[in-house]
């Protein structure tokens, strides 16, 4: 026969009592903690859209995009690796690319205020050859280390001096009051697009790429030409360039069309 159980003493009677508070308030937190997504959620929702993002969101993105330039800096350099660590990153994304297209025939259209010029593959071959590996990161999540070759997109604003308003070739961070701010870059069939600021354009590491992993480019990563960007996400990696603009203008950028963020600053 089981003795008796004893009645609780004082201390775990009190002990019951604060716990049972305890559970109380926080079930009263956690409802109101719901209430008050649950109403954040609902008034996002009740907002214009902007760029197929609704309007609050979009302004965030604009907070986030004046904190990274305010942070950006052109000795800022992206992380490298040693080139043995280097792989093929996966295709992700056919939009604006032409598998037919002939790169004999194919034409860099550059242009800006103060003129334009066509340039072919052997012109863009004809500036200084740079290396560089460093990670290609999706937006999507996934990364990959890759070694880029080509040219620096600084050194073709150099030689064209069309990101100058003067037109006049040098220095493009010489005079900064002619310098404009904006470039946007498009397919030949201007079916994939992407905006940059200049900052980000004449980073030392954005290169104008016509060899990935120390092979020429295929069709499906961009042959003949390429951007490779490391300070953005892979997004602004645009793929078989036919053109460069340097612009007054805020350019257009195909994801930020659908609600990405513009910038995709890193």
């Amino acid at each position: 026969m089981k003795p008796p159980k004893s009645p609780p003493s004082e201390e775990s009677r009190e002990l019951s009592r604060q716990l049972g508070r305890m559970t109380r308030r926080g079930f009263a937190w956690g409802g109101a903690a719901v209430l008050a997504g649950y109403s954040a959620w609902k008034w996002v929702g009740s907002r214009g859209e902007e760029g197929m993002l609704r309007s609050p969101l979009r302004r965030i993105l604009e907070v986030d995009e004046k904190v990274g330039r305010a942070a950006f800096s052109q000795g800022r350099l992206s992380r490298t690796f040693a080139a043995s660590v280097a792989r093929m990153p996966r295709v992700n994304g056919r939009y604006g690319i032409n598998l037919k297209l002939d790169p004999v025939r194919w034409r860099l259209e550059v242009q800006g205020p103060a003129g334009a010029k066509s340039l072919t593959i052997d012109d863009v071959k004809a500036l200084p050859r740079v290396e560089v590996t460093t990670e290609l990161r999706c937006i999507e999540g996934w990364s990959e280390v890759v070694t880029w070759a080509g040219a620096r997109l600084a050194d073709l604003a150099a030689s064209t001096g069309l990101a100058r308003r003067s037109g006049q070739p040098g220095d493009p961070n010489a005079e900064p009051a002619e310098l404009l701010p904006y470039v946007a870059l498009a397919t030949p069939d201007a079916r994939y697009f992407v905006g940059l600021d200049i900052a980000s354009a004449l980073h030392p590491q954005t290169l104008l790429c016509y060899e990935m992993n120390g092979e020429p480019l295929t069709m499906l990563h961009g042959a003949p030409l390429r951007l490779a960007i490391p300070v953005k996400y892979g997004i602004k990696s645009l793929k078989q360039i036919g053109s460069i603009r340097f612009t007054d203008s805020r350019p257009a950028d195909f994801w930020a069309s659908k609600g990405y963020d513009w910038y995709a600053g890193l």
